[in-house]
């Protein structure tokens, strides 16, 4: 039961994250009454409820004490940002993969062109970091993330830097997704080899040559893609087994 009302609630989530992003239901205007989703949409007022805490999770609505829940005002320009709770499974991971392939490799390429030496200092502190949190891989992926961050901020684009901050606190999964049980040995060969690739964006971007840069962001990416459709793959076929 409990995983049926799970799914109840994410399709319900996405339908009216759906309508705001639209903007069927616009900035300010307030959400129907729990009561009159639910007659609305035949579910329990359980499902509506997590599929609103959702909502407000990601800034789409608030509520307002004695009034109701609205949409904010911000809520179209927060839409696309991408939360912990989507990211819950291989499949949502490898989507979020495929869309960053497109994008990091023009966004390394400008990063090349157009680089300080500041913008230098901070890449190469974020590989820093995340070599120093080889053992905590939260910690790794928070640096991670940071490492593309700072990559988005030396294309002198701010566009660029806020669609990676529209992807969200994950824009980077953390390596215990993709080797949970694994040795620690495992999680160390995973570090150093994405290490490896980060070294070939870096040493392009250094040497401002943008079409090793643009080259090296879409190696990295389709070798991500790569490692994270392969352990889906490997899930499918254990459930199907089981």
């Amino acid at each position: 039961m409990e995983a049926a009302s799970t799914s109840l609630s994410d399709a319900l989530f996405r339908k009216l994250e759906e309508r705001i992003a639209l903007g069927a239901m616009p900035p300010g205007s307030r959400f129907p009454a729990q009561k009159d989703i639910c007659t609305a949409e035949n579910v329990s007022r359980t499902v509506v409820r997590e599929a609103i805490a959702r909502l407000t999770a990601k800034g789409l609505v608030t509520s307002r004490q004695g009034s109701g829940v609205y949409v904010t005002d911000t809520a179209r320009y927060s839409a696309f940002q991408i939360t912990r709770e989507e990211l819950q499974d291989l499949g949502d991971v490898i989507k979020l993969l495929e869309t960053r392939l497109a994008v990091e490799a023009e966004m390394a390429a400008l990063a090349a062109a157009r680089r300080t030496t500041s913008d230098i200092g901070t890449i190469r502190a974020a590989l820093r970091e995340m070599d120093a949190a080889i053992d905590d891989p939260a910690e790794s992926a928070r640096w991670d993330a940071a490492f593309h961050h700072a990559i988005a901020r030396a294309t002198q684009n701010d566009y660029f830097v806020r669609l990676i901050d529209f992807f969200g606190v994950r824009l980077v999964p953390p390596r215990d997704l993709y080797l949970r049980n694994s040795s620690e040995e495992a999680h160390h060969a995973y570090a150093e080899k994405v290490r490896g690739e980060h070294e070939a964006i870096l040493d392009a971007i250094v040497r401002m040559d943008a079409e090793k840069a643009r080259e090296a962001a879409r190696h990295h990416m389709r070798e991500s893609l790569s490692r994270h459709s392969r352990l889906s793959e490997i899930s499918l076929l254990h459930g199907d087994l089981g």
